[in-house]
Order: structure tokens, then sequence, then C-alpha cells
């Protein structure tokens, strides 16, 4: 619905549409141009007053203000709006979704147009490292929860001109900024107009929970499939490594989270640290990453396996003290999975202040109470914890959680069918990875498989700076048409 040339009708549809007058952060003000009557609309909080004080002390100015009355509004805007971000909008939809994003709005008399003056400003925290992927040395920034803010930490880093942020609203009622950032001429075309097309098609109320609302709309997964399919980092330096690799980064307004599309499962076995230490050190503490994941996964099983139904065999290595019934075995090892995992919930949530002398305090008492009390022994304790510790030196969380969903299901068999539990549970496992669907239909396991060589060897091992970015965009194949 396009504006009104009448001021008055304009001023009665805000009324009508808007809770003037009835919500404190609305500001509006009836203004004179001249002799032109004028009507101003902001949110407070959103404007930068200072900014907006001087552009209407300057438009009021009788010596500023040689005409007398308003005949051109575009001339006007050129002429005489001494500021940057201005623009004319002539339909309400325009118009209410730029003011109620910050922008104000000055309805002029006589004009069916509204100039919109862009002199915003969020409620920001400060830039600081995310507590999730902390390094030992390098840079100490991180994305912040507004999306220009995170557009200029990627822009500082890589000053190319073909580096491009296109914008798409998700939200009926939200109307969410997301930002698309690609670099023009190393992106996949393909990948990246499915993934405008996807973005635009959403049909959905607003992002509740940011950027991972986001992923979830994106990629839907069936119940089985608990790895994460789409990376997310809150480090500008990992999502610029990234971007100059070919990949594409989605920004969310409200979410310091970036999403890195596509996404396979060795990219949640990277770590920035990797590449802040020299490459053999890297790629040393990289091979031991690799190795947490079969610990993280079969450690536990394994010994509940020999300890429920092969004992002898762990007696004779010295690597059980006594003889304990399968089913206790069993209790002992449910127990203490979910102490470890009360614990680490716990810690998390709580204050940073007493967060370590809780888990360290709460390990330590509840573990000798529970060898005590014959709830747990000191080879379960001993094991758990080693899980729990090749767990938490996973750098992604997501993936190590859907490794904890996958070690409970192995368990859960292991524990109940014996040996036949322990196979059957893997072969589960083996088909839900498997299965694990990706954003354009790429191969989850790419470059294992299909094969590169290449690719899969700076995957594995840290290369040299000098030859850790490909010299060409790595060929995954063609994006596939059909739907996820």
């Amino acid at each position: 619905m396009n504006l009104s040339a009448d001021l008055n009708d304009n001023i009665k549809y805000l009324r009508d549409n808007l809770p003037l007058g009835r919500s404190f952060d609305l500001m509006s003000r009836t203004l004179k141009l001249g002799q032109t009557d004028a009507f101003f609309l902001g949110v407070n909080g959103f404007c930068k007053t200072d900014i907006l004080q001087q552009i209407f002390s300057d438009l009021q100015n009788p010596l500023y203000m040689q005409d007398s009355k308003v005949e051109d509004i575009a001339d006007y805007l050129n002429a005489k709006l001494g500021y940057v971000q201005a623009s004319l909008a002539d339909s309400w939809e325009d118009v209410f979704l730029n003011v109620l994003s910050g922008p104000a709005a000055l309805f002029v008399d006589g004009f069916p147009q509204a100039i919109l003056i862009d002199a915003r400003t969020y409620p920001a925290r400060s830039i600081a490292e995310p507590d999730l992927e902390r390094v030992t040395k390098g840079s100490r920034d991180g994305f912040v929860e507004t999306l220009l803010f995170n557009a200029n930490l990627i822009r500082r880093r890589v000053r190319s001109p073909q580096l491009c942020f296109a914008i798409h609203k998700v939200g009926t009622e939200s109307h969410t900024d997301v930002a698309v950032a690609y670099l023009e001429g190393s992106v996949n075309e393909g990948l990246l107009q499915k993934l405008t097309d996807t973005i635009d098609a959403l049909n959905v109320t607003s992002l509740t929970m940011g950027a991972k609302s986001l992923e979830e709309l994106l990629l839907p997964k069936h119940w089985w499939n608990p790895l994460p399919s789409i990376q997310m980092t809150e480090r500008p330096d990992v999502a610029c490594s990234y971007l100059t690799e070919g990949h594409i980064l989605v920004i969310v307004d409200n979410s310091p989270l970036v999403l890195i599309l596509p996404g396979t499962v060795f990219q949640f076995t990277q770590s920035p640290e990797d590449y802040y230490n020299s490459p053999p050190v890297g790629a040393y503490f990289r091979l031991v990453r690799f190795l947490c994941i079969p610990v993280s996964l079969l450690l536990m099983p394994v010994f509940l396996l020999f300890a429920a139904y092969y004992q002898d065999v762990l007696i004779e290595a010295g690597l059980l003290t006594e003889t304990v019934t399968p089913h206790r075995i069993f209790l002992y090892v449910l127990v203490v999975e979910f102490l470890l995992d009360l614990f680490k919930y716990s810690s998390s949530l709580s204050s940073g202040k007493f967060s370590g002398s809780l888990s360290l305090i709460s390990g330590l008492i509840i573990g000798d109470i529970a060898v005590s009390l014959h709830w747990a022994t000191p080879e379960v304790l001993f094991y758990a914890a080693v899980t729990l510790l090749a767990s938490l030196s996973l750098n992604g969380t997501d993936f190590a959680d859907g490794l904890r969903v996958y070690r409970m299901l192995l368990l859960l068999t292991t524990g109940v069918f014996g040996l036949p539990g322990f196979l059957a549970g893997l072969g589960l496992i083996l088909f839900s990875v498997a299965t694990t669907p990706t954003f354009g239909g790429f191969s989850y396991f790419w470059p294992l498989f299909p094969f590169n060589a290449k690719a899969l060897g700076r995957l594995l091992f840290r290369s040299p700076t000098s030859k850790a970015q490909p010299a060409s965009i790595w060929n995954r194949g063609a994006v596939k048409s059909k739907k996820n």
C-alpha cells in the first residue's frame, strides 16, 4: 500500500496501525520545515538522537531554510539533508519495516513518500573471545549479536572487492536480517543459488533461537541423525578461513553464531589452535584430536563388554581388580555416565566464579562416596573420566554431543545383549552417520568419499601456511537438486 500525499492521512494511518501514544518506545513529533508541515517517527533507543537533533535543527533553521516551502522532495533530500544514509520510501511496508528496524521516518506534507534517515544504533555487548573456542595464542575477538559488527569483522580480514554480503529477510513477524557472505568468482554458484532460494522460501513467523533455528530450517534432519551437518563458529578468523576457501557464510542478526556451508564431518575436528602452533605441533595435536573420536565413542562400551561378559580377560591383563556381576557393572556404567553428564551440565550453566571448583569438588566427593557405597568401581570412574576428557578435547561441542548420544546407544545395546548388541549398535551408528544429510547434497565424508588425496591430507595433517589454502577451490561435485 502506498503513502498518501496528504500528511494528515498518513498520520491517521500511522495511529491506526501502530500503538502511538500507547507504546513508550515509539517517538513521534510534528515539525515545521519552513511553511511545510512534517511528521517524525522513530523508535527510542534505536535512533542516534544527537544526529537527528542536528538534522532537524538545520532543517528548521530559517537561515538554512531559504525556501519557505518544499517543492520537490527528491531535490530537498539531496540539497538540504546533509546525512549520508538517507533515502525515499513510497510504500507503507517499507516504512514499517525500516522504522521497526532502526531508521527514522520523516513525512512531508504534499508528497506520497517518506524520507528514511538511517541514524540507527543498537544495544550491543563488547567484542570478546568466545568461551567455547578459546586459543592460547591469536586474536581475542569474536562475533556478537549485531549483524553489522559481524560483517565488519569479516570485511576487516578479507578486504577483497569480490566479498559480497547479500541481505535477506526471514520471519513474517520478526523480519530478521540474514546476510549471506561469499567471494564472487570463488563460490559454488549452484550452492549459492540453492541457499538463496531456500532462505527466500522459508515460511516461519520468527527465528526464535537465531542461527540455530535457521540451521534446522535450512536442513531438516531425521531423529536418528544426531551429528551436526552445518558447522557454526563464533570466531571471525575461522569464518574467514573457510570463506577464502570458497565456503559460504550465513550471518543472522541477534546471533553470534555464523553458519558455514557446505559442511562435512572433518570440519568438526579442526581447531584454530593448530595454526597458532608450529606445523609439527599442530599436526600432532590434530592427530590426538582424531584419536579422541574413537576413544569418546568406544572406550566405555568396550570396557562394559569385557567387564560384563569377558571378565577373565581383564583380570588377567590387570585391568579389573574384582569380579562383578554383569548387571551390577552395567548399573555402575549408567550411574557414572549420568553423574558425569550432570557435572558437565551444571558447571557449564554455573557462574564462572565457582563452576571450576564446583565440578572438581563434586567429582572428588561424589566419586569417592560412589565407590564406598558400591555404586561404582575405580575402573569405571577411570574409564569414564578418560571418555569425558576425550569428548572435551573435540573442538565442536555439537559433534561431541552427537557422539555422546551414539555412546549411550552402544552402552544400552551392549549391556542388554552383549557382543551381538555391541555389533548391532555399531551397525546402527554407521547407518546413522552414513545417512546424515548435508546442504546441497554433498558427501558428508568428503574428501574421503569421493576420494581426494590432496584435500584429505590437508585435513588430517597441519600444513605450513604457504600450503594451507588451496591454489584453487576444491571441486566437490554438482549440487543436487533433490530437496533435502
